[in-house]
């Protein structure tokens, strides 16, 4: 639990003028930002809603939550400390374990007294005069710093639709991802599932255990992989522990983060049986090893469909209602260009008794009521309803904040067409202001740690930099800014992503700009990019000294 220190009611923090940083979210970016931070010997705060860290783990508490990264991947790299004394249970952690995890981190570097819990930063304005950004909260905290830091996360502001009469029903109600922190039985309840994304695939099985009756509302069915999760054996814990610098340095080279055993060769290439025997094996090892079967499911339609056909027959074995099975297979969208899904027992569910799933493509919910709700002219009760309806990806915590940066134009006008980076890490007009993992960068195709990692250390080396040259402030060009959309829209085009209506389009948000917001040309090239760009004194970004002269890579 948070340590008297971070306790928000406790004000003994850093006075307003001494703060070098703020960071907003102590999640894993929030808490690797304020141990490397410290480092440099900056003086920094972060502000977090939540009364402990951990992020998405702190939230995302619904039954079967469970990373599809495995757990030797999924952690920090750099302390050798903590990845030797650190021990995972499963190959696949579960979200208490995770969370646990995030607080020994937390404990471990004495992080928390630097950390002050629920506490919504509600504002940001950047000040032109002092080349300070003002920061509010909801607690009524008005402090300023030089930096400032969103670790906001790309999956955090929680989304459920504009129901008609959600306000009328009686029963209970949950979001997969702002779960309650005690215990929910569904034992001898009525319970209705609304939808069949990533969350609803971990929950589901749990859940149809639990419940007299449960009924899944799809709109859309989704490609997943069983994870084939089990203990972690001491064999595998040491293959990785024994040779974690070298395993961690190819990881980082990678196209996603993650260390696949990636097939370099076109599923085209090979023949029919041979290609079946190449998926059958994937699909026996589990996890999202499947997407690199082969080198070009993700750009080639033909070889895609061979790997599409072959789960939509996995499906079709497992499923024992023919019309349920071919309701639960995917066939408008090619596999992997919505978030590959990894389960336990996920379609195995459907065959249990207690277990409905409904068709909510052509016939949409029309409403909730007092007991349940309507569809296609049915009326349904039950004892609960679980929005497993996703989040407001990307972009959704950074444009709940009122951020305004030069001449009071705020973020959200600015990303009005959609969002607008350099890098995913910083926008034009906005100085000194840094995302962690924003639109524009590999972030969510990617393992996240190994993506926060790169994105915390180019950060705050970058605030070294401007440190060391008595520079105060640092901000993308237009034209940069402009390059880098620019070739993030090409790449993506270049794939088969754009062909699905999925949450990297912003497609479940009514409204929102439908463009590809994360950068798909791989975590190893992007690290390059980044590394280049900071080597030659950051080309592309403006950078500023406390005399007002402009100085850019050129100089």
């Amino acid at each position: 639990m948070p340590s008297q220190a971070s306790d928000p009611n406790n004000r003994e923090h850093l006075s307003s003028s001494e703060i070098d940083v703020v960071v907003v979210g102590a999640g894993f970016s929030g808490l690797y930002l304020l141990h490397k931070l410290r480092g440099l010997g900056l003086r920094t705060r972060v502000f977090e809603g939540a009364s402990d860290v951990g992020g998405t783990w702190y939230w995302n508490r619904y039954p079967g939550a469970r990373c599809d990264v495995e757990s030797m991947q999924y952690s920090y790299s750099f302390s050798e400390e903590l990845q030797q004394e650190w021990q995972w249970s499963e190959r696949f952690s579960a979200q208490p374990e995770i969370l646990s995890y995030a607080e020994h981190v937390a404990d471990r570097f004495d992080l928390r007294r630097d950390i002050q819990f629920d506490t919504l930063v509600t504002a940001a304005h950047f000040d032109e005069e002092s080349r300070y950004w003002k920061i509010e909260t909801n607690r009524g905290d008005r402090v300023s710093a030089p930096f400032l830091v969103m670790a906001t996360g790309c999956l955090s502001s929680t989304r459920v639709p504009d129901f008609k009469g959600l306000e009328n029903y009686t029963g209970k109600t949950y979001h997969t991802g702002n779960w309650p922190h005690e215990d929910v039985d569904f034992s001898g309840q009525r319970v209705g599932v609304i939808g069949t994304g990533s969350s609803a695939i971990q929950a589901i099985p749990v859940i149809a255990a639990q419940a007299a009756q449960l009924t899944v509302f799809q709109r859309t069915p989704n490609y997943s992989i069983p994870s084939r999760n089990g203990p972690m054996t001491p064999e595998y814990e040491q293959q990785w522990k024994s040779d974690y610098a070298s395993l961690r340095a190819e990881a980082r080279k990678s196209r996603n983060g993650v260390l696949t055993n990636p097939n370099e060769v076109s599923a085209m290439a090979v023949s029919e049986d041979e290609r079946q025997r190449v998926y059958e094996d994937r699909w026996e090892v589990g996890g999202t090893y499947f997407m690199a079967a082969f080198n070009d499911l993700a750009t080639n339609q033909q070889s895609n469909d061979t790997a599409a056909a072959f789960v939509r027959d996995k499906i079709r074995s497992i499923v024992a209602d023919p019309e349920a099975a071919e309701l639960l297979a995917a066939k408008d969208y090619p596999i992997g260009t919505k978030r590959i899904c990894v389960d336990t027992d996920y379609f195995e569910a459907f065959n249990r008794d207690n277990v409905t799933l409904v068709d909510v493509r052509e016939a949409p919910i029309e409403e909730i009521t007092e007991t349940g709700l309507v569809t296609g002219g049915r009326n349904f009760e039950f004892d609960a309803i679980v929005f497993a309806t996703g989040f407001d990806a990307m972009t959704g915590a950074l444009l709940a904040v009122d951020i305004q940066g030069r001449g009071g134009r705020t973020l959200t006008e600015k990303w009005r067409g959609g969002p607008r980076t350099y890098l995913g890490l910083m926008s034009e007009g906005f100085p000194n202001m840094f995302m962690i993992t924003g639109p524009g960068s590999p972030s969510v195709l990617s393992n996240m740690m190994v993506s926060i990692q790169q994105h915390v250390d180019w950060v705050v080396d970058g605030i070294a930099y401007l440190r060391a040259g008595d520079l105060d402030s640092i901000e993308p060009t237009r034209e940069a800014e402009d390059g880098w959309v620019g070739h993030v829209n090409e790449v993506a085009h270049q794939t088969l992503f754009p062909q699905a209506n999925s949450w990297y389009m912003g497609a479940n948000v009514p409204g929102k700009p439908r463009l590809f917001m994360p950068y798909i040309g791989g975590v190893g090239a992007y690290r390059d990019k980044c590394d280049e760009i900071a080597a030659n004194g950051y080309d592309g970004f403006c950078l500023q000294e406390a005399k007002n002269r402009v100085v850019t890579a050129a100089e």
